[in-house]
């Protein structure tokens, strides 16, 4: 017998806006002790539930250092009428620290400081263990907040880490499109899972992203099974994404997660 697992609320606010949606309501619960926020748009009721996106975010900062930008982007969401919610990362923030992340993360500094692209054995110590610790955990916070009943799917993904994006959008049959930033190494054997994706995507990669491999993103890109796929490249680098790209990326959720009339 499959248990929901046990969404707890911790706080609440409500975040004003003018925006035909309304204002937005934040909550911090914790998911079988994991920390994370949801974010609902003031109309949402079990009258009217709303679809979700899953926000993603660079494995390393942590929650509360990302918190304001998650909000922005949760804000927009709310703005097309969707709630959004995130978990803070496995080795991230204040949950225990995982000794093999730090040291791939340690030789991975190492070798850009160096000026060498990192091998495939750091990439895959650096990335994997975290798909198969985070991937399970997201697919329970999906669990718990489609038994809210202001939220009734369907379901996206939105963000990084891209190879995490890439899992789920492959094993997870709730999720209908996924909007990607390929600003993260992916696995050689990863590869295959990015051929058994068929969902509707959208990746975004900025062109000089000085900590990424560009020619591994757009094999990643070119490797993705979907007949929908676009891909969005800007100049600049990590942190130089432009406004208008989350602007393109909002209306690619709206086409495949508004009702259709």
């Amino acid at each position: 017998m499959n248990i929901t697992p046990e969404l707890r609320f911790t706080a609440e606010r409500r975040l004003v806006s003018e925006q035909p949606h309304g204002s937005v309501v934040e909550r911090d619960f914790t998911l079988d002790g994991i920390d994370g926020i949801l974010w609902l748009p003031e109309s949402a009721s079990a009258e009217h539930p709303v679809p979700l996106i899953l926000l993603g975010y660079p494995s390393g900062p942590g929650l509360a250092r990302i918190r304001p930008r998650l909000e922005g982007r949760a804000r927009s969401s709310a703005e097309l009428g969707f709630a959004s919610v995130t978990l803070e990362m496995p080795g991230n923030g204040a949950r225990p620290a995982l000794p093999e992340l730090e040291g791939a993360r340690a030789d991975l500094m190492r070798a850009l400081d160096a000026g060498e692209r990192p091998d495939e054995d750091v990439i895959d110590r650096l990335v994997l263990p975290l798909v198969e610790k985070t991937v399970p955990e997201w697919q329970a916070a999906l669990d718990a907040c489609l038994a809210l009943p202001e939220i009734a799917g369907p379901v996206a993904y939105s963000g990084g880490v891209l190879a995490i994006g890439i899992r789920l959008a492959a094993i997870e049959p709730r999720i209908v499109a996924a909007g990607l930033f390929a600003g993260s190494y992916v696995p050689l054997r990863m590869f295959d899972e990015a051929r058994r994706v068929t969902i509707p995507l959208h990746v975004l990669l900025q062109w000089d992203d000085e900590g990424n491999d560009r020619q591994r993103a757009l094999d990643v890109f070119d490797a993705f099974g979907s007949a929908e796929k676009t891909l969005q490249a800007n100049l600049g680098g990590h942190t130089g994404v432009p406004a208008h790209a989350g602007e393109d990326a909002g209306r690619f959720f709206a086409r495949h997660l508004a009702p259709k009339r």
